[in-house]
């Protein structure tokens, strides 16, 4: 039985006493974009949006309960992801600039994996620069280096 993510989205934010509208849901490459619209958003968001990921993490768990095959949702709350998005997009071609002009290496700040995933879909089309996740020591973050392309 496919899972209703908007369905569970919008119950589970209710039970936790949030009155939400489950408002679009996209589907794109790493699964479902669910944009969720609430008067208190600065709740669901938390800081630094740690609760927005704690509360996708334990959606995302009651949906592969309901059915394991669905995909992986991705909630978004007041447009927060999608303004990160940009910013983090405008970050990689900025670096991407300071690479070509010095030709030097530039290396952004530790990210988790969705992100670095962002910034490597974002400078793959940059012309003479590439993109490379290195570890971090003492972190589960990666950072990512841009570099001039080698030929």
């Amino acid at each position: 039985m496919p899972a209703n993510t908007k369905a569970i989205t919008e119950e589970f934010l209710r039970l936790l006493g949030f009155t939400v509208t489950a408002i679009a849901e996209q589907v794109f490459d790493q699964g479902v974009l669910l944009d969720v619209q609430c008067e208190d958003a600065g709740r669901l968001i938390g800081r630094q949006g740690q609760t927005l990921a704690e509360l996708q993490y334990l959606i995302n768990r009651m949906i592969y309960q309901v059915d394991p095959a669905s995909p992986k949702v991705t909630l978004d709350v007041g447009n927060y992801r999608a303004q990160l998005r940009d910013a983090l997009v405008a970050r990689a071609k900025e670096a991407a600039e300071k690479v070509r002009r010095w030709s030097d290496i530039v290396e952004l700040e530790p990210m988790n994996a969705f992100d670095r995933y962002t910034v490597h879909q974002t400078i793959k089309d940059e012309p003479g620069v590439e993109s490379q996740s290195v570890a971090v020591d003492g972190s589960n973050k990666k950072a990512i280096l841009l570099r001039p392309k080698r030929h």
